[in-house]
C-alpha cells in the first residue's frame, strides 16, 4: 500500500510514514516525525519533529500535534481539538527545554474542540468529550467531560456507555459486541472477549 499525499502538503525530507497513510490539503509533517501506516491527517494538520503516532491513527481537521506528543494505534483525535507542550508559556520566555510529554494510549478517542494540557496520558480506549480540558491523567475506559474534565462514566472499546458505578466494583457488557468489562477498586477490564475478536465481526 502506497502512501497518499495531496499535492498541497508539505512532508519535510525525513519524516516516516507508514504504508496505507492518508495525508490530505495543507498538512505540514516535520522532519523527524515518525508515523505508522493507515492513518488518516485531515485539513491543515501539523505534526511535529518529537511525535511518534502508531498505526491507524485518525487526525481530524484543524489538529497540530506539537513536540512531546506520542498517540498509540488507534487513536482518534476529533476537529480542532489541541495538544500543549509548555505548561506555563510565556512569549518571552524559552521553555523548549521545559516540554512535558503527553501520552494518548491505545484505542482513546479525544472529541472536538478538546484541550489536553501537556503532562497528561489519556488511558486505553478513554473517551474525552467534545470541548473538555484535561489537566490530569484519565484511567483506561473512561469517560470524561466538562471544564475541567472530570469522569462521568465508562466505554467500551467499541464506544458504548458502559452501566458501571465510577466506583466499588461491578461488571457491564458492552451492547453492542458483548465483551465483558469489570470494576474493581476503580480500574475496569475486559473479562471476556465474544467470537469474532474484541471489536466483534
Amino acid at each position: 500500500m502506497s502512501v497518499t499525499i495531496h499535492p498541497t502538503a508539505i512532508i519535510d525530507p525525513g519524516a516516516q510514514i507508514g504504508a496505507g497513510s492518508r495525508v490530505w490539503h495543507w498538512v505540514h509533517i516535520c522532519s523527524d516525525a515518525v508515523i505508522g501506516e493507515r492513518c488518516s491527517f485531515g485539513q491543515n494538520v501539523f505534526v511535529g519533529n518529537d511525535v511518534r503516532i502508531g498505526n491507524n491513527v485518525k487526525v481530524q481537521n484543524n489538529v497540530s500535534v506539537y513536540d512531546a506528543v506520542t498517540l498509540e494505534d488507534d487513536v482518534f483525535c476529533g476537529p480542532s481539538m489541541v495538544f500543549t507542550n509548555v505548561y506555563n508559556p510565556r512569549s518571552a520566555v524559552t521553555r523548549k527545554e521545559e516540554y512535558r510529554r503527553t501520552l494518548v494510549k491505545q484505542g482513546a478517542t479525544i472529541g472536538a474542540n478538546a484541550t489536553i494540557v501537556c503532562g497528561s496520558t489519556v488511558g486505553r480506549y478513554a473517551f474525552v468529550g467534545a470541548g473538555a480540558v484535561v489537566q490530569k491523567d484519565v484511567p483506561d475506559f473512561a469517560l470524561v467531560v466538562g471544564v475541567p474534565a472530570r469522569q462521568i462514566g465508562w466505554m467500551s472499546r467499541f464506544g458504548e456507555r458502559l452501566e458501571l458505578p465510577l466506583q466499588g466494583s461491578g461488571e457491564a457488557v458492552c451492547p453492542h459486541t458483548g465483551e465483558r468489562y469489570v470494576l474493581q477498586d476503580g480500574v475496569v477490564s475486559v473479562a471476556e472477549c465474544p467470537p469474532g475478536g474484541p471489536l466483534g465481526s
